[in-house]
């Protein structure tokens, strides 16, 4: 279950990236998966949640746009969706297409982030604003 490493890749990642929004929470990670790309779904989605458990993404809901594949005939000149991807050969014309234009991605799309409420920002000023208490000197 190769899943489980990805899942752990994407946290990382994520984790990474919202590391730049100080309070903020990550709401959703979107990603584009191509149907080439040997990633059962409902696995991810079940390693996601192992893997973002106690992280500073967990809870953040995992979507998954499914790619199909495309192929680019040079016979017709003419990019096409295979159905099935039982054959590489476009559906027009009946010639073999090993142009493949998409259905292998594996990409982080998006991450949705909410921002940290207003007054809790503030708190957290406050906090950090205040004099360290040994360092007060009558």
């Amino acid at each position: 279950m190769h899943e489980l490493s990805i899942a752990a890749s994407i946290v990382e990642a994520v984790t990474e990236s919202a590391s730049a929004y100080p309070g903020a929470r990550v709401i959703a990670v979107r990603l584009r998966v191509g149907a080439l790309a040997s990633v059962v779904e409902d696995s991810l989605q079940f390693c996601w949640e192992l893997a973002s458990e106690g992280s500073p993404v967990a809870g953040a809901k995992l979507v998954i746009n499914k790619l199909p594949v495309i192929v680019h005939c040079d016979a017709c000149g003419v990019d096409s969706e295979l159905e099935g991807v039982q054959s590489f050969r476009c559906p027009r014309c009946g010639e073999l297409a090993a142009d493949l234009r998409q259905g292998r991605e594996l990409e982080i799309e998006s991450i949705e982030l909410e921002e940290p409420e207003p007054n809790e920002s503030k708190r957290m000023e406050s906090e950090t604003d205040k004099p360290d208490p040994v360092e007060e000197h009558i």
